[in-house]
């Protein structure tokens, strides 16, 4: 946040304000007082010169109203002459005196050249009429300076015989009135300055608290909520300031749990195994976590608000509005050449108690081995049910011929009943086969190992395969003659060497060989049993260790196999720790190879 200058922070805005409202307060004042001063000041300059005035018309109508018939006696001019003589004012630069034919018959001044001369003022005659007093203010043309002149009426027995028309100095009270201005101009000057101090301690006592509580707020902004604000006092703004540090004192604690509750949800999506995808309310991604983001193989920077239709691939057949109505998980396929890869999206809205929506959840679920071992288990239902079901309807067929009669034909009941036992055998065969596999599958199962010499224990193997085999097969053993000592279990190894060699001997054409050998490398054993019969396609070579899978179902049938040999040897050498593949090329036979874990020095132990 940018620092705020001077000329724009609240403490130089209070002292304008303050020193503004009470500049206004002395201007009200002043223009008042003086208005009212000035007034009363021409008011009584005016009762003062209108009282000598009327001393003046009394003298004069005393004069003026005397008769003048006898011979020799004075006139009206010389009788007012000694009047206007003795009159004397500070502020009266002139009176004169004119009779009612408006004529001027005395004044005050020196030059009494005008004395005799009729009178053109307006304000004379005005009064000569109507026998009222008549001011006006005037200026001087000659010096510029204001006067006051003033036309009173001689009145006698109710008879207007002349006028007094005085000129009177007004421009000392203007003066004056201009001195008092000054006067109170300097001394609002003087308490402006002083209110200007006041206001500025005052506004530090008022803004201290409030700069405080800025920068507490700014540092809040930060994450800082260790400072607090200084409490002045115990008024308002100091109420405000324990206030302000209670709200920090419990946005800290909020902040805390939020932090913490961040932290949590944080570490909860981290470490999800299921994959977790926020959107907003406009259905564009704003969080993904990791496990997400693998699961959809992408980034989490490319993603992000991005619209979430878009990024499960389902802008063809939704929208987000269809989204946010989907009640039930929807199952995602991407499946390509490479392998099936299944997803599983169970959606949840976002939304608040007005049912204003803010988003959605989207979580993801892998359910490509769910989906597998479903697809495994169905397969593995119908195979068993037709392996089943041919034997059975083959000894149905022949039971029923039997119950016919033929039982009485010495030549097809044998051969009849041949049958139906060789079924039965091989319905035991593969009955006894899925229990060892169910037995295998079992979380309870559990090996009985010994430690072994593999060498003698192969050997002996084979030496029991070459009694019973037929002559037109050979074997061939290239294995080491010194002691190899393994740790397993006999009889599920033994197993597995059966089920290897049994094949390999059904397999062999006419004059084939099979090959045993036996060879150690870094601690492990590897075993391999091969054949010259006619081999794997290369891309059924992975699938021959799945349960039930033959590569010649019809071939196998006839041999009597229950395709599951090499789907228990494969657990079995698993559970000893090994691993069992396989190898062939078409028309020149097949090699079964599996591994066990060896120990070199058990072989002291033997001695």
């Amino acid at each position: 946040m940018k620092k705020v200058s001077f000329f724009r922070s609240i403490h130089l805005k209070f002292v304008l304000i303050y020193v503004l409202l009470i500049l206004v307060a002395m201007q009200i004042i002043g223009v008042y007082f003086v208005q009212q001063l000035e007034e009363r000041l021409l008011e009584n300059f005016r009762n003062s010169i209108k009282g000598q005035i009327n001393l003046i018309v009394y003298s004069l109508e005393e004069e003026m109203s005397k008769s003048r018939d006898v011979e020799g006696a004075p006139t009206v001019e010389e009788d007012i002459k000694p009047i206007l003589s003795d009159f004397y004012a500070p502020d009266v630069s002139e009176i004169r005196v004119i009779d009612s034919t408006s004529r001027i018959i005395g004044t005050s001044n020196s030059d009494q050249g005008i004395v005799g001369k009729r009178t053109t003022e307006i304000l004379i005659k005005r009064t000569l009429v109507v026998g009222e007093e008549d001011s006006r203010m005037l200026v001087d043309p000659h010096n510029g300076r204001r006067i006051w002149v003033l036309s009173t009426p001689i009145v006698s027995k109710g008879d207007v015989i002349g006028a007094v028309y005085m000129i009177a100095e007004i421009e000392n009270v203007f003066k004056e009135m201009r001195e008092i201005n000054g006067i109170f101009a300097t001394g609002t000057g003087i308490a402006m300055s002083i209110t200007a101090v006041l206001g500025i301690l005052l506004a530090q006592t008022i803004t201290r608290p409030m700069s405080d509580m800025r920068k507490q707020a700014l540092a809040m902004s930060k994450g800082n909520f260790s400072r607090k604000v200084k409490v002045y006092g115990n008024d308002e703004i100091g109420q405000l300031a324990v206030t302000f540090n209670n709200l920090t004192r419990k946005l800290q604690e909020a902040h805390a749990t939020t932090e913490g509750e961040r932290r949590k949800l944080s570490s909860v999506l981290s470490y999800m195994t299921d994959g977790v995808i926020a959107t907003d309310r406009r259905g564009r991604v704003i969080l993904i976590n990791e496990p997400a983001a693998k699961l959809l193989d992408v980034s989490r920077e490319t993603v992000l608000s991005q619209p979430i239709v878009s990024v499960l691939e389902l802008d063809n057949d939704y929208t987000f509005d269809d989204l946010l109505q989907q009640q039930e998980s929807l199952i995602l396929d991407y499946s390509s050449e490479k392998g099936p890869y299944i997803l599983r999206a169970n959606f949840s809205v976002i939304q608040k108690e007005t049912g204003f929506v803010n988003g959605l959840i989207t979580v993801l679920h892998d359910i490509t081995e769910q989906e597998k071992i479903d697809e495994e288990r169905r397969e593995f239902v119908a195979n068993v049910s037709h392996e089943l079901r041919t034997p059975l309807t083959t000894m149905r067929s022949y039971l029923e011929a039997l119950a016919d009669g033929a039982w009485k034909d010495e030549s097809l009941a044998p051969n009849f009943l041949n049958v139906t036992q060789n079924e039965t055998e091989r319905m035991i065969r593969l009955v006894n086969d899925l229990l060892r596999l169910s037995k295998l599958d079992s979380k309870d199962y559990r090996l009985s190992k010994n430690w072994i010499n593999l060498t003698e224990f192969f050997n002996h193997i084979i030496d029991r395969f070459e009694m019973t085999k037929a002559e037109h097969i050979t074997f061939d053993r290239n294995i080491p003659k010194s002691p190899i000592y393994v740790d397993i279990d006999e009889d599920k190894i033994t197993q597995v060497l059966y089920n290897i060699i049994s094949n390999a001997i059904k397999y062999s054409p006419e004059g084939g060989q099979i090959a045993f050998r036996v060879k150690e490398n870094n601690e492990i054993v590897e075993i391999s049993i091969s054949d010259q019969g006619v081999g794997i396609p290369k891309n059924n070579l992975d699938k021959i260790f799945e349960r039930f899978y033959r590569v010649d179902k019809a071939r196998s049938r006839n041999l009597g196999g229950t395709g599951l040999g090499l789907a228990i040897a494969k657990e079995m050498v698993e559970a000893h720790n090994g691993k069992i593949w396989a190898e062939s090329e078409e028309g020149k036979g097949t090699t079964i190879f599996f591994t066990l874990p060896s120990e070199q020095e058990q072989e002291d132990d033997w001695s």
